[in-house]
């Protein structure tokens, strides 16, 4: 790689690290960073979007700027918007800049953008360079894109077992199959996700709150998914003063006399039937890119069969639960052939005290 290539690379890695600070609050919107130099190459201003309806990052930087930016460069992780939010478009401002060159990783997947803003920036006359770490930038945006692409919420099935697979005992026990540290790490792990997602079953067995413990604000939508509507009328999930909880029900099955017993401050969503991607879709349209499955073995092997999930989190623990008829983590796919078996991929490692975390993906 030319010297030359070197130090472009080097300031778009850095436009996709401060697009990294923004990585639990910037939905519905993706993650961006920018990067502005001056005609001599000499580092001018930059800025992350933090939050949505607040600035992007293009006009963060700008509005950082120490110097004139007239005859410079920008890095920036995505494509820049060149429609009417909340904010203004940033393609407007990059254009009456004055800068000549823009190094843009990706296009965004947004009909509303996607290859637009190039287009009016080359209009313009400015040197587009397309596609500069790439990688990187579909790596940090992949719930944003999925969600954009699909109309589905990127989702992320997590559960906790023994070493012999098991996530409770017959009787439905479980706590505590994993160790302190992991549960601690699953707090603030669920910070990065929009929306945390369980079954009825489990509201009823284990009563969770479904927080971050306060690492993040406002904290994940909290949702659960019944056939029966059949939900107990005191539970943690309908003190909506700590984070907001969304029932989504099955009309088909369930009983809607049930919902006198929900607390006004729950919101309700009724869906066609119990098929789990018109859950993903719900929660897409509501500006979730990632979501948390923490639910039973029917819903999350529904989920997987549905292709609403995406990745799969799993907390291993030294222990030993046994018995045939102790709870699985996913029900059964009924695979009669070796050929037909689900494979992971890009599988990392990692120990957490003598707990084992193993986070693999679907193959895209």
């Amino acid at each position: 790689m030319s010297e030359k290539n070197v130090s472009h690379t080097k300031w778009m890695k850095r436009a996709i690290f401060l697009a990294s600070l923004g990585k639990n609050t910037t939905s519905p919107n993706p993650k961006v960073g920018a990067v502005i130099l001056d005609k001599h190459g000499t580092l001018i201003s930059e800025g992350f979007h933090h939050k949505a309806g607040m600035p992007h990052a293009e006009l963060m930087a700008f509005n950082n700027l120490k110097k004139d930016a007239k005859e410079g460069s920008m890095y920036v992780n995505l494509e820049p918007c060149c429609h009417h939010g909340k904010t203004p478009p940033c393609v407007d401002k990059v254009i009456s800049s004055g800068i000549k060159k823009v190094y843009i990783s990706i296009e965004d997947p947004d009909k509303r953008v996607s290859g637009k803003g190039i287009k009016q920036l080359k209009e313009a006359g400015i040197k587009v360079h397309l596609g500069l770490c790439k990688k990187e930038a579909l790596d940090l945006n992949k719930a944003f894109i999925h969600r954009n692409i699909t109309k589905k919420a990127f989702g992320v099935l997590k559960w906790a077992m023994s070493i012999d697979g098991r996530i409770a005992l017959k009787n439905g026990k479980s706590k505590w199959i994993t160790n302190e540290e992991s549960r601690l790490l699953v707090h603030s792990f669920r910070a990065e996700f929009d929306a945390i997602i369980i079954g009825g079953n489990t509201l009823r067995r284990d009563n969770p709150l479904l927080t971050t413990r306060g690492s993040k604000n406002p904290e994940p939508l909290r949702v659960i998914f019944t056939k029966s509507l059949d939900l107990p009328s005191k539970s943690n999930l309908w003190d909506c003063n700590k984070a907001k909880t969304l029932i989504i029900y099955d009309s088909s099955t369930a009983n809607e006399d049930n919902l006198k017993r929900i607390p006004k401050s729950v919101e309700v969503e009724k869906v066609s039937s119990d098929n789990p991607v018109l859950i993903s879709k719900i929660l897409a349209k509501r500006g979730c890119n990632k979501v948390l499955w923490e639910c039973g073995p029917r819903l999350a092997t529904a989920a997987i069969k549905y292709n609403c999930i995406q990745e799969i989190i799993t907390f291993i623990a030294p222990k030993i639960l046994g018995g045939e008829n102790s709870m699985n983590p996913l029900s059964d796919f009924e695979f009669k052939e070796m050929n037909e078996i689900i494979k992971l991929h890009d599988s990392q490692f990692s120990l957490i005290g003598n707990d084992i975390c193993v986070k693999s993906s679907f193959k895209n």
